[in-house]
């Protein structure tokens, strides 16, 4: 009896490790950079030049769309102290309907990172396994807390955007977060290091005037049909490799 008590246990282990372990997947190898961009968005920074653009191209919500409707994509680089990103997105119309940053941030006209510190994935819908950040066209940052309201994590990401017609230059500053964060708490960002995997995903909410976003377009590949998955799911995240 004691014997299969341990083999069911051990089952049971084995099945809830299973649950919770996150292959990697969308794999993108970053690259240090020595000297910081300027958040400024404008792009100029020596830097971005020894990165390449990644495809911001996969449509999460919403009908197909034409390139002069929304077009994007997006560099990366890390240091010590953050994540850097790049966007360059083309959009006939910028869209911003709620004065209020807490009101149905995800109608308006965004940018959304999605980070994994530890690229563990699983579930962070209303928790600090991972953030899903919304950033509005006016730069305040937006996630939901353990309670499920929404609250601003401005201090998370500094961002710009600069637009000229309909091309828009987003650059940012993340900094990466444990899932050890406490909101009521003072917390202390992770440094960043050669090798270090992170879960990543960036998306971009387009709406052209309508009541609710018309499109939601994301950087990754999700399988079936509910690709709407990465405000609560970070197992659907690609992951970056941190490279020297």
């Amino acid at each position: 009896m004691k014997h299969l008590f341990l083999i069911v246990f051990s089952i049971s282990l084995l099945s809830c490790s299973e649950t919770i372990r996150k292959e990697d997947r969308q794999i993108t190898e970053v690259q240090k950079t020595t000297i910081l961009p300027t958040i400024d968005g404008k792009a100029t920074d020596n830097c971005w030049n020894t990165t390449t653009w990644l495809n911001l191209d996969q449509n999460w919500l919403g009908n197909a769309y034409t390139n002069k409707d929304f077009n994007g994509r997006y560099k990366l680089l890390w240091d010590e102290k953050a994540l850097y990103i790049l966007v360059e997105i083309i959009d006939d119309v910028l869209y911003d309907q709620n004065d209020n940053p807490l009101e149905l941030w995800w109608d308006d006209d965004c940018m959304e990172v999605f980070i994994d510190e530890d690229n563990s994935g699983g579930d962070h819908q209303y928790n600090t396994n991972a953030f899903a950040y919304h950033i509005a066209l006016d730069g305040n940052v937006v996630d939901l807390d353990k309670n499920k309201n929404p609250i601003l994590y401005n201090n998370h990401i500094t961002s710009k955007r600069n637009t000229e017609g309909n091309r828009s230059i987003w650059e940012m500053s993340v900094k990466l977060y444990a899932d050890t964060y406490i909101d009521e708490e003072e917390n202390t960002s992770t440094p960043l290091s050669k090798n270090k995997k992170i879960g990543f995903a960036l998306a971009y909410c387009d709406n052209d005037t309508s009541k609710e976003r018309e499109n939601f377009i994301g950087s990754v590949f999700i399988p079936g049909e509910d690709k709407n998955q990465g405000w609560i799911n970070a197992s659907i995240f690609g992951t970056l490799v941190l490279k020297e």
